[in-house]
């Protein structure tokens, strides 16, 4: 699954992973945790998870995870990893969840 994801396409992954982490203005070491695993998964390199080190530190700003960015075939993926993370540390916070809610309704619908 991970691997038909291009390099750009796996930091736009983790940016939109990152920023679930920051939805309710705390990261967790649950999710610290849980990206760590993702990065693993996605065979990133040492640079990238630099990168993704850097947004669990500061969020990505919010023109970074435009969900209409992500590709249709992907969406699925995406949605999967938000939940993921939303849950990881067993309280899904309201705001979490308004956020997940959002992310899902906007992610663009796969073609018919």
């Amino acid at each position: 699954m991970f691997q038909e994801l291009s390099n750009e396409e796996r930091l736009r992954l983790m940016r939109f992973v990152c920023s679930f982490a920051w939805a309710d203005l705390e990261v967790r070491q649950e999710e610290r945790n849980l990206v760590g695993q993702l990065a693993r998964k996605l065979g990133m390199s040492e640079r990238e998870r630099e990168q993704v080190a850097r947004w669990l530190a500061h969020p990505p700003r919010p023109e970074e995870v435009d969900p209409l960015d992500i590709p249709t075939e992907h969406r699925k993926m995406f949605l999967a990893a938000a939940q993921a993370m939303i849950a990881i540390d067993g309280d899904i916070d309201p705001q979490e969840a308004a956020t997940l809610e959002l992310f899902e309704m906007l992610l663009p619908e796969p073609e018919e």
